[in-house]
């Protein structure tokens, strides 16, 4: 758990402590008057708690109070999401929205998940999207997609790809490649980013499509391990100037892995309106902006109106594929 303080008066602490013993006096208080938790649905040292406490930082400047970072992992990110589904909607617990949990695991899970995200989550602004990149090792005869799907076409079986499991962002973007392209390729899923990448470095796999930002480390060395042939974005990352994106090459595909702040749904619009702005505050930060786009990722914000349409928008592609593909987290 990390806490990051806001330095205040002694008199303003005080002034807390005393409205926090009366509850008619915190009904009346101006938000925000005392700490808020941030919830991370994910392992601590990850990119999206990475991220999550730059932001926590940010916003803890912004709105004058302490925010204690949780990390709640587990279930795909199901375990942490539900948490701040389940809590008051009084703007105290907000936390990390994401790809997996928001637009993708109701039609994974079914009635086994412990939320819906469209009536028990509320959007506040969408932080980031990053764009997934395919990598193949040095080794590799493909020097292009075009490369890969022509021998995915001819030998089937001969293709494998990595992902980081069943259901993850790299599955999905992957499956929805092979169908737009009519080629095909056996799933090997991984128990994380580390081994599928260490596989794909090895020469035992064929390719991996993911993050961007788990390639870049790789590719800024002398003789890297591994090619990358395209990127998700719609225009080409300023830290990956060289590589074409996926259109470039005549394959319609543009998707990102993305992250936004949530709350449970019901907040109250001046809460929202006072948490939109903090986050939308951080995100001009132009050392946060440095360091998001410098990792192959696009800074965002935004109002919560426009997160939710986002939202929308990717559950209905991501589910129509989840069908489509008859895909199971099986």
């Amino acid at each position: 758990m990390t806490v990051f303080k806001h330095r205040a008066p002694l008199l303003s602490g005080l002034l807390t402590l005393t409205l926090l013993g009366s509850g008619s006096a915190m009904a009346d208080a101006a938000y925000p008057s005392q700490p808020i938790t941030f919830v991370v649905p994910y392992a601590a040292g990850g990119s999206s708690d990475t991220r999550s406490r730059m932001l926590a930082q940010k916003m803890s400047d912004s709105l004058g109070v302490t925010i204690v970072v949780e990390n709640k992992p587990g279930a795909s990110g199901n375990i942490g999401t539900s948490m701040i589904a389940r809590a008051k909607p009084n703007g105290y617990t907000i936390g990390l929205g994401n790809f997996g949990p928001m637009s993708v695991n109701k039609a994974l899970y079914g009635s086994n998940l412990p939320f819906d995200p469209e009536q028990d989550l509320q959007p506040i602004a969408l932080i980031e999207r990053g764009a997934m990149a395919l990598g193949v090792n040095s080794n590799s005869p493909y020097q292009s997609l075009a490369d890969l799907v022509a021998d995915g076409k001819k030998n089937p079986e001969k293709l494998d790809y990595a992902s980081t499991g069943a259901g993850g962002a790299s599955h999905l973007l992957t499956e929805q490649f092979k169908a737009t392209s009519g080629f095909d390729a056996v799933h090997v899923p991984y128990r994380g980013g580390a081994p599928a990448s260490n596989d794909l470095l090895a020469g035992n796999i064929s390719f991996y499509l993911e993050l961007a930002s788990l390639f870049l480390p790789h590719m800024q060395i002398d003789n890297p391990r591994l090619r990358v042939l395209g990127v998700t974005s719609e225009e080409r990352l300023k830290a990956m100037p060289d590589t074409p994106t996926f259109k470039e090459q005549g394959v319609d595909l543009v998707a990102s892995n993305w992250f936004g702040v949530i709350a449970p749904a019901g907040l109250p619009a001046d809460v929202l309106e006072k948490l939109n702005k903090a986050v939308n505050d951080a995100l001009k930060d132009p050392d946060y902006r440095q360091i998001v786009e410098s990792q192959g990722a696009e800074v965002v914000g935004g109002t919560p109106e426009e997160f939710t349409a986002f939202v929308k928008e990717e559950t209905k592609r991501w589910t129509a594929l989840i069908k489509a593909q008859n895909i199971s987290i099986q």
